[in-house]
């Protein structure tokens, strides 16, 4: 809840979750790596939105910055993947207005470099530079707590009750949409669906697999049946979510754990896939995915593991039998011209987003939460405000 006098004047507060230190033991219930605090927070700027947060999803990449494995600028208010209405913009935005309903981009884009103007604003070269000092694009810091600066997450901060972003980390929908499925547009629908249709381009009659069926990796399962995909393989450690994955489409489903996981696979499949898409983050669904590929098949990897994570390639056969693996970075997305997209597709039924989320919670239960999703007991779970 805002709270002081004059909530839409200069400098308003609000309720955030703030982390101030990376690594903490589970269970996050007890150690509370997120600090429920009253935080300042400045009003936009020239190019820059205010908007009352509805929906925050918890993704792998939050919880990657809370056990350390992917470090980041302290302290700060995490939170990358969400929707809300927009309550004020900033001088210079003309294209919203107070009481449009937005869905967030992790990856703002400056419209200036390079990559920008080849139509690549996922890969927008100057954006890195702004992340790691936990700046918005439009440049600065909006957010405080006793004078002293909180970092920006991806230009984002959306685990608090209102943020401050530049434009371009916005994209307008239709209001008719709930907020709370909304949500998970921003990051796991974009990443999941953009990886099979946009960076890999699958086509009716591919053959595919999805190793890891988080958020990301059931959307990439989704986006991959719309795409026409002939046969969806679903590899994951879970039973549970190999479940889920039958019931929304998955052609055959095999349990990772399994030593024969692979040769089996290959077996079904004449020989494998044509393209497996690494959606767990990790070495070992890396090494999975390529087991599983045909000749000139492809891996298209769009988790995030830690960042020293390496991993060994043997050249002869990646040349010898043409392969390919590719990072996938948000989905090879445009989001202007995706996100509006992919939520037609969900309101004709194509993309049943809403059967991903796990539940809802409310912003004082979050540490629980990422315990939830630590343990794998959740695919996508959103902090409702």
């Amino acid at each position: 809840m805002v709270v002081g006098s004059d909530p839409w004047g200069d400098i308003m507060k609000m309720t955030a979750a703030v982390l101030y230190e990376q690594g903490l033991p589970r269970p996050y219930a007890e150690s509370r790596p997120l600090r429920i605090e009253t935080v300042d927070l400045e009003g936009p700027g020239e190019g820059e939105v205010l908007v009352q947060v509805k929906g925050a999803g918890l993704c792998h990449s939050d919880l990657s910055t809370i056990d350390n494995s992917r470090p980041r600028t302290l302290p700060t208010i995490p939170g990358h993947e969400g929707a809300g209405i927009v309550a004020e913009v900033g001088a210079g935005v003309r294209d919203l207005k107070a009481g449009d309903h937005v869905v967030f981009v992790f990856v703002p884009s400056c419209g200036e470099c390079r990559n920008c103007r080849r139509g690549r604003p996922n890969v927008c070269t100057r954006w890195p530079q702004l992340r790691a000092r936990g700046e918005l694009m439009t440049g600065g810091r909006r957010l405080s707590r006793d004078g002293k600066f909180i970092a920006h997450y991806s230009g984002i901060s959306c685990f608090a009750e209102y943020a401050v972003m530049a434009r371009s980390s916005l994209v307008k929908i239709d209001a008719a949409v709930p907020l709370a499925d909304a949500a998970m547009f921003g990051c796991a629908v974009q990443t999941g669906v953009g990886a099979a249709v946009n960076t890999a381009g699958v086509r009716p009659g591919d053959v595919v697999a999805v190793v890891g069926l988080g958020g990301v990796g059931l959307s990439c399962m989704l986006g991959a049946r719309v795409a026409g995909a002939q046969r969806i393989i679903a590899v994951d450690l879970s039973d549970e979510k190999l479940g889920l994955a039958r019931q929304l489409g998955a052609t055959e489903t095999f349990n990772a754990g399994d030593p024969a996981c692979a040769k089996d696979i290959r077996e079904a499949t004449g020989g494998g896939v044509d393209f497996a898409f690494e959606m767990a983050g990790s070495i070992k669904a890396l090494a999975l995915s390529l087991e599983l590929l045909t000749r000139g098949g492809s891996v298209v990897t769009a988790g995030l593991p830690p960042t020293a994570a390496t991993y060994a390639l043997n050249h002869s056969n990646l040349v010898g039998d043409e392969k390919a693996i590719r990072g996938s970075y948000m989905g090879s997305c445009v989001p202007e011209r995706d996100v509006p997209a992919f939520i037609e597709l969900y309101k004709q039924g194509r993309l049943p987003i809403d059967r991903l989320r796990s539940g809802t919670l409310p912003l004082a239960d979050i540490n629980a939460g990422f315990d939830r999703l630590a343990d794998v007991a959740a695919v996508r779970q959103i902090v409702t405000f």
